[in-house]
């Protein structure tokens, strides 16, 4: 199962990252758990410096921008 986690503090495009990273998984057919991290030295934890960010498995593949359902199948998927 993967971990996904979404970093931000809850900004539009933290939850228009939420919902691709879904959407990706759901589209995969992955098992996933979805996490919201807003804590911002949570997020600094990850070396985080843009939001939003994504992470799975605890490794961040994408910070400082919303990427499309096409290229977060490819980078959850991996």
């Amino acid at each position: 199962m993967k971990k996904i986690q979404v970093l931000g503090t809850g900004c539009p495009k933290c939850k228009k990252l939420t919902e691709a990273a879904e959407q990706a998984a759901k589209a995969l057919g992955i098992e996933y758990t979805l996490e919201k991290v807003t804590d911002i030295e949570k997020i600094m934890d990850f070396g985080v410096m843009a939001t939003p960010a994504l992470a799975v498995d605890g490794v961040v593949i994408v910070s400082g921008r919303v990427p499309s359902v096409e290229e977060l199948k490819t980078l959850v998927g991996v």
